[in-house]
This record gives structure tokens, sequence and C-alpha cells, in this order.
């Protein structure tokens, strides 16, 4: 990759658009690129990290594992999005690993570069500040699905949101162009491999998903919408008795 190329995927990202070019390049020189294959970890808990990162290509996983060594996914980031907000509050990325889904290249910063940044130029602390907020939101919404959600309800909730951030429009519906394993899906939803199968077993007997070629079809988005709103019955039941 030419340094022009590396300028410009910089630039590409959300965070840093406001920057000049030449603001730009600097950042560039100063912090050379980390190139990931498939399935090589970023970070792990055992690393004194302060430091904001940029991903330029591929996709990253960032997650952590609870008790039993299953993987939780706290998010999958995709070419020009942010992550590692930790390097904002001076704390350490505490139990978090970031692991590359694919080959990419990532752009980090530590955390007094970024101050200065946000000294600089008020559009980027302003998009931090919205970035964050997205992320918070994100957060909430998982909350309330595991909370408050059957596991097909929590399962369409997840596809939603990929086929909101990557879905491609095709004859038959909307297709995942990237292949999401059932236990890929369970990390991101706080749930097990076996009960995720399950799940997206009854989505596709409700003609609502299908699987091509390990694929994720979406045959009908708005069943799937509806799918996703149903609240565990418990909840309804104990809200109508109160009433």
């Amino acid at each position: 990759m030419t340094f022009r190329e590396e300028v410009r995927l910089l630039s590409a990202s959300d965070v840093l658009e406001p920057l000049s070019e030449a603001e730009i390049e600097e950042l560039a020189r100063r912090n050379p690129d980390t190139r990931l294959d498939a399935g090589q970890t970023l970070f792990t808990p055992d690393e004194d990290l302060e430091r904001l990162f940029v991903l330029k290509e591929g996709r990253v996983q960032v997650y952590k594992t609870d008790a039993q060594g299953q993987e939780i996914t706290l998010a999958v980031v995709r070419a020009g999005s942010v992550f590692g907000e930790m390097a904002l509050t001076a704390q350490r990325l505490r139990d978090t690993f970031a692991r590359a889904m694919e080959p990419s290249v990532v752009f980090s910063l530590r955390r007094e570069d970024l101050e200065g940044l946000i000294r600089g130029n008020a559009e980027v602390g302003l998009r931090l500040v919205y970035w964050l907020s997205e992320r918070l939101r994100r957060c909430e919404a998982r909350l309330e699905d595991v909370t408050f959600k059957e596991m097909p309800a929590r399962l369409a909730s997840q596809i939603l949101e990929l086929i909101d951030e990557e879905g491609v429009a095709t004859a038959e519906g909307y297709l995942l162009p990237t292949r999401y394993t059932h236990e890929q899906l369970a990390s991101m939803i706080g749930a097990n491999r076996v009960s995720v199968s399950r799940a997206f077993s009854e989505l596709r007997e409700g003609g609502i998903v299908e699987s091509e070629g390990r694929h994720i079809l979406v045959k009908d988005l708005d069943s799937l919408g509806r799918a996703a709103q149903e609240e565990r019955r418990m909840r309804r039941i104990a809200e109508s008795d109160r009433n």
C-alpha cells in the first residue's frame, strides 16, 4: 500500500474526516499501520494500552470472555470505524480482546495525540461524542434485548442490525455478504450456538430468513422487524396483571 493510499483510507474515517490533508499526512507519518492476518490478535487484556484505533481495512471483533471461556462480542468493527474508546478516559482496555476476522489494516492514536486533535479541531471532538453516544445506544439496546426478548427476537434484532450495516438488496431479499457462523452470532447476542441454531430454524420455518451458501438471506424484512419486537411472554403477562 502506498503512502497516498494510507492517507486516503485514514481520511475516510468519519471521526478524522474534518482534518486537513496535511494533518492526515502528519498522523500517518507518526503512526505506522498495523497489519493483521485473519484470526490474529490486535490486543489482549494484559497489554497496557491507551490508544484509539481506526480500522482502515477489514473487520475486527472486539470481545470479552466469561468465566467458562465463552466469547461475548462487544462489537464487530468495520472499515472506517473507530474502537478502543477507553483511551478517552485514561483507562486500559480491561478484560477486552480484539481480533481480526479477516486481513485487516489498523491505525492507532495515543491518548495524548487524540487529546491534541480534539483541542485543535472541535469537529473531531463532536464526532467522537456522536460516536460514543451511538455505541452507548447500541449497548443499551443489546442489554434490553437480552433482558426482555426471547431468543428468536434477539437473533432477529441482530440480523436486522447487520442488514442495516452491510446488507445487499437482491431479487430474493437482503443478503449479508459476510459469512456469520451460528457461534459468531451467539457471541453477539449473549447466547450459545445451539440456541441460536434453534432460533434460526424458527425464523426460517416462518419464511423470514434463509441460508444461501452459508450466507444469511432475509426474505421478508417486514416480518423480521416484527419478529425482533417480540418481547418475552412473561413480561407481557406481568404488565397485563399490573393493568
